[in-house]
């Protein structure tokens, strides 16, 4: 199974060496207008790489939130249990869980 830093690292390549998959979304016809009508403010040409990226920063904050509270769980589970902290310090850094 993949840490979560693995997994943001892979999030985060771009080019060919990263699957694609084609996806079909229903969106209002003025959501489209007003992306398309930022996506150029933003420093891009097409407005599919800015949902593209929108969606990419939902994830990130979501699984930002979830693993951040198993990490916290798992580590006051640990302390209950006598785990030293310097102990479950190492465990979280290595399994990418929280930066020193």
């Amino acid at each position: 199974m993949k840490t979560e830093a693995e997994r943001m690292r892979a999030r985060l390549r771009m080019g060919k060496d990263r699957p694609w998959a084609n996806v079909t979304l229903r969106l209002p016809v003025d959501l489209i207008d007003e992306l398309k009508e930022i996506t150029p403010m933003l420093g891009w040409s097409k407005y599919e790489t800015v949902i593209r990226g929108y969606i990419a920063q939902g994830l990130a904050k979501d699984l930002e939130r979830l693993w951040g509270s198993q990490a916290a769980a798992l580590t006051e589970s640990l302390r209950r249990q006598g785990v030293a902290d310097e102990a479950i310090a190492d465990a979280v850094y290595e399994l990418g869980l929280q930066r020193r």
